[in-house]
């Protein structure tokens, strides 16, 4: 094995210095990546985040995402949003909706970091 390998990289190490404590299962921006919380992390404390695979994320009611479109992430929101006019901190182009979620849904499923996202 090389000597420089050090993981997979399914997985990221986070401090969580964001004042609040991050729920199993939520979005959590770093950097250009949009991952999720594998498990309760407290602020001040660390934990790992999911940063590949298909994850459900919290979707913005009255905006339908296609299957296989890239996804934008709207950080103060906290949610995925087929409609963002990015602000600045949110992720373009941070997924790929793996399904197609209807204006209605209120999550959708999305590959994490599938494309290189741009943060605004």
């Amino acid at each position: 094995m090389a000597t420089n390998y050090h993981q997979d990289g399914q997985t990221i190490h986070y401090q969580n210095d964001t004042g609040s404590d991050i729920a199993s299962g939520a979005p959590v921006v770093v950097g250009g990546l949009l991952c999720v919380a594998i498990v309760d992390i407290a602020n001040g404390a660390s934990g790992t985040l999911i940063a590949e695979g298909v994850a459900s994320i919290p979707k913005a009611t009255g905006s339908a995402i296609n299957q296989g479109a890239a996804v934008d992430f709207d950080v103060s929101a906290g949610n995925a949003n087929g409609n963002l006019t990015p602000d600045t901190g949110d992720l373009t182009g941070c997924g790929v909706a793996w399904e197609t979620a209807a204006s209605g849904d209120t999550t959708v499923l999305v590959k994490l970091n599938a494309r290189a996202a741009t943060v605004n």
